[in-house]
């Protein structure tokens, strides 16, 4: 499947003069990121963050969470969320919907994938993973979720990269 590619890519600031950074770059950091931060928003309106543990599969995002946990029963609500994640060049912003995954072929490929990352072992049943050791994510069964994102922010922390926005 390919990425979902921007609409728009534009530098935040007009006058950075820094090198622009690609959705290409950004895909790869965003691959390559060990841990990430999700928000969603709880049902009175207050705002919920947690960590987690997210792959890049078939051109998007995925993360996990146990159905009774917080992060789950908010995007039961709402699946507007935030994933952020950062590496030493790059602070990463990625806003948008979380839907889940029931495929049970992109499933599997999702357990390898985090297998491959993390050295994390599940297996699929029913549509979620099985497995243990997701202390963020709650107890199993895990949902898998997919991050559709409608914009994107890239903030250079050094020298190297600008501020950039992508729209989808």
């Amino acid at each position: 499947m390919p990425d979902k590619l921007p609409v728009t890519a534009e530098q935040y600031l007009a006058a950075d003069s820094r090198p622009q950074t690609t959705w290409a770059d950004v895909r790869r950091r965003l691959a390559e990121a060990r841990t990430y931060w999700l928000a969603t928003v709880r049902p009175d309106g207050r705002p919920h963050v947690m960590p987690l543990l997210a792959v890049w599969l078939d051109g998007a995002l995925h993360f996990v969470a146990s159905g009774t946990s917080r992060k789950a029963r908010n995007l039961a609500l709402s699946p507007r969320c935030v994933v952020t994640a950062s590496d030493p060049a790059l602070d990463l912003v990625l806003e948008g919907k979380a839907v889940k995954v029931r495929d049970e072929a992109r499933l599997h490929r999702l357990a390898e994938a985090y297998a491959s990352k993390y050295g994390w072992p599940v297996t699929v049943h029913d549509g979620a993973f099985q497995g243990e050791g997701a202390p963020t994510a709650g107890p199993p069964p895990y949902e898998v979720y997919e991050v559709v994102p409608s914009v994107a922010f890239g903030f250079g922390t050094d020298e190297s990269l600008n501020a950039m926005r992508w729209r989808f």
